[in-house]
């Protein structure tokens, strides 16, 4: 359990390493024949994960701090993979394991195991492989090898296993066609064609078709690959600045393809002065206005945009909460909950979070397991009335190990 105190901040930290690009990259990684260098990889739960399921699938991983060395070679060593509460590593490795001619049970732990994967069957299926889910959730057992052709995907709740889908096809027998229906989160999937594409194999989009077409017998080449600030986890920080100081987080590409770069969006339009140079960016303390913002491509966004609203003046409107329901906890649902705790004025009507800014007091809340829940929470404090005190705080090591360490030199009032 954490307390963060209202505090001023100030100040510059880094961004931690995205863990998206990490997951991404040590799945192909394991798919190259040969030493791939992943630097400044994230070292959190999920890419921790990610690299356990990498290594039962073949790969050798070694670690000097600064850098993975990941020696890559489909061989699998065990029939069962475990993806902890990582949805990505979950859906990513179904592909990946579909590629091997044996069966493979993917499992996890805690929440993961009430989220969806009914969108891996059919596809699955039509490429060639055997695939068994629990009714639609975990665990999924597949069998290869997957031979690749045509093949619809749901994409209309994650991208996710669209994204394993592209890192396994380039290895199938055959080319392939992806349909894909109800797409959404766009900006990871071409972060995925951009991981492609470092380690020399592609797929191409086209969007006019709606489809993804994945030519098979590619091989994929050893690469360095230099993992990227994340913005997800410097939302939180950026916003902290935005209420309570300013705030610079460096190692941080303004042209990024991570969908929550459009944190610096949400900013401008609530009013805060938002500065760029280089690799740095700054957010600072600002006469906040309330704020209209759709958050659909981007639903890692909501929770440091309700932190935000809260102390906005006026009514904000965060639309796309329909994104949230699958996530580590009934998002919308919980960021409700727990700030009307804390004396917020928040609401879910149909697919928007509503906001009315003003005092936020502060209090007791719980982070229902909920990383991002944990970091929002944290944010809105600095500016509450008396802090908060956040039941089950440690789950940000989920994403975001430091988040506390990093609030903590900036300033803020950690207990």
């Amino acid at each position: 359990m954490r307390s963060v105190l209202p505090s001023r901040v100030d100040g510059a930290v880094r961004a931690p390493p995205s863990k998206s690009l990490t997951q991404r990259a040590v799945a192909a990684a394991l798919l190259a024949d040969g030493v791939s260098e992943i630097v400044r990889a994230s070292d959190c739960d999920d890419s921790r994960a990610a690299i356990g399921m990498a290594e039962a699938l073949g790969a050798t991983v070694r670690s000097d701090g600064a850098c993975l060395s990941v020696t890559g070679g489909l061989s699998p060593n065990t029939d069962r993979l475990d993806a902890g509460e990582s949805g990505l590593a979950l859906r990513m490795f179904a592909a990946i394991a579909a590629l091997c001619d044996r069966a493979i049970t993917l499992s996890g732990t805690g929440s993961l195991m009430a989220r969806p994967v009914g969108m891996v069957e059919q596809p699955l299926a039509a490429l060639g492989a055997e695939v068994r889910t629990e009714g639609g959730f975990p665990p999924i057992t597949v069998r290869g090898p997957l031979l690749g052709g045509p093949a619809r995907v749901d994409g209309s709740l994650s991208s996710q296993f669209l994204t394993g889908l592209l890192l396994a096809l380039p290895l199938a027998r055959n080319d392939s066609t992806l349909s894909v229906d109800g797409l959404r989160s766009l900006p990871y999937v071409h972060m995925t064609l951009d991981v492609l594409r470092v380690f020399g194999v592609h797929a191409r989009h086209d969007p006019a078709r709606g489809v993804f077409d994945v030519p098979g017998r590619q091989e994929y080449r050893p690469a360095r690959f230099d993992v990227e600030g994340d913005w997800s986890g410097a939302a939180n920080l950026l916003v902290a600045g935005a209420l309570a100081g300013e705030v610079s987080v460096d190692g941080l590409d303004a042209e990024s393809r991570q969908a929550d770069r459009a944190i610096l969006d949400a900013l401008r339009a609530a009013g805060v002065d938002v500065a760029i140079a280089d690799r740095r960016v700054t957010a600072a303390r600002a006469d906040l206005r309330a704020f209209a913002f759709d958050a659909s491509d981007c639903p890692d966004l909501f929770p440091p945009l309700a932190a935000l609203a809260v102390h906005c003046r006026g009514r904000s409107v965060i639309s796309g909460a329909s994104r949230l329901i699958h996530k580590e906890s009934n998002r919308a649902a919980v960021l409700v909950l727990e700030f009307s705790r804390l004396g917020a004025n928040i609401d879910l009507v149909d697919d928007r979070i509503e906001v009315e800014g003003g005092a936020f007091p502060g209090g007791r809340a719980d982070a229902q397991g909920d990383h991002r829940i944990a970091m929002a929470l944290s944010t809105a404090a600095l500016a509450s009335r008396k802090g908060v005190e956040i039941n089950g705080s440690e789950c940000v090591t989920k994403s975001y190990p430091a988040f506390f360490d990093d609030l903590s030199a900036l300033g803020a009032g950690v207990q």
